[in-house]
């Protein structure tokens, strides 16, 4: 710890004069912010396949990494801010359509009217539900937290209280399979963006990536979602930690996944400075460091952690988050280690 301070005091007294005092606090800020995630040093190896394609289109998501192996249980997915994100002036969430043309994509229209209702509310959090006017699969599956059982669901949105106000730090997509998430922003700046996809439980094809659910279950004391899957068995997904700096999430199957991925990020990228994701680092099983290089260049791996985000600012989401997949293990309560990041006061 104290050569860390030194080397800040280094830095700040090397660079003090051609800062100005406002551009010396938003780099403090984003000392304090960025969290460096660090290798797990233990768990399985897992096949890492980079399936991804080229597109011209930002919003179509090109980016497929998928995870694989026949014996794991459990894991952990984290989301933790990009490193520039205290010296982010102007974020980005607009959509950019430009060369895209999603003529040929699949609609189903919602059998009853588009709607937005607060499926469960305490003081802390709160759950949302929406139905769309229409969506590119059918709604199969159910949604069901507590005694309560709701159909049509097309979009979960899961709200964490903040100063004045509130903050989204979690949606799932209930009829493809599809999560997103994010750390809570940092003290003072607006909600960031959300950025890349995951999947969790077997990855199939059907136009696209997709994890065919039949029900999901929330339960709002334990925050865990329980997943029963169309192809069979299930996984828990609990809420470790939401503060300021991270957004953890612990995985666990009730048997492993077979023959198929057991998760996959999905992203964008279209250039360095056009993308939600734009590189990876993989800690492959019985190396001295990490492997990196660019999403669209990479292959394959055998790794214990792997990490895609981004280590410059794109005009894509500008402030959404890195992800972390980490802690692969063949039992389903598998000893974690602690983050090395402190907990948000």
């Amino acid at each position: 710890m104290r050569d860390w301070f030194e080397a800040v005091g280094r830095v700040v007294l090397r660079c003090g004069r051609a800062l100005t005092q406002p551009t010396m606090l938003v780099f403090a800020a984003w000392l304090f912010v960025s969290p460096v995630q660090a290798a797990s040093l233990d768990g399985l190896a897992v096949e890492v396949m980079n399936r991804s394609e080229p597109v011209l289109c930002a919003e179509k998501d090109n980016v497929t990494i998928a995870l694989s192996a026949p014996n794991v249980r459990a894991f952990r997915i984290e989301a933790a801010h990009p490193p520039y994100i205290g010296m982010i002036q102007r974020d980005s969430f607009e959509a950019d359509w430009t060369a895209c043309d999603m003529s040929a994509d699949p609609v189903h229209k919602a059998p009853v009217p588009p709607r937005r209702q607060t499926l469960y509310e305490e003081i802390g959090f709160w759950v949302v539900g929406l139905t769309l006017e229409s969506y590119w699969r059918p709604a199969t599956a159910t949604v069901r937290i507590g005694d309560r059982v709701e159909k049509n669901i097309h979009l979960l949105q899961l709200w964490q209280i903040r100063p004045m106000g509130g903050e989204e730090v979690l949606v799932l997509y209930p009829q493809d399979g599809y999560w997103r998430i994010r750390p809570m922003a940092p003290a003072g700046m607006a909600p960031t963006a959300f950025g890349s996809s995951f999947l969790v439980g077997p990855v199939e094809d059907d136009g696209r990536p997709i994890v065919r659910i039949k029900e999901v279950a929330f339960d709002p004391k334990a925050k865990t979602f329980t997943l029963i899957f169309e192809r069979g068995g299930s996984a828990t997904l609990n809420l470790v930690r939401t503060d300021n700096r991270i957004n953890a999430i612990d995985v666990a199957y009730d048997k492993p996944v077979s023959g198929r991925p057991f998760a996959m990020l999905r992203s964008m990228y279209v250039t360095d400075f056009n993308n939600d994701v734009a590189r990876i680092a993989v800690r492959e099983k019985g190396a001295k460091g990490w492997r990196e290089d660019n999403i669209m260049r990479f292959g394959k791996a055998v790794a214990t952690d792997v990490w895609m985000g981004r280590t410059t600012a794109s005009q894509h989401n500008t402030s959404s988050p890195d992800m972390v997949f980490n802690s692969f293990s063949d039992t389903a309560s598998p000893k974690r280690p602690k983050s090395e990041i402190p907990a948000a006061k």
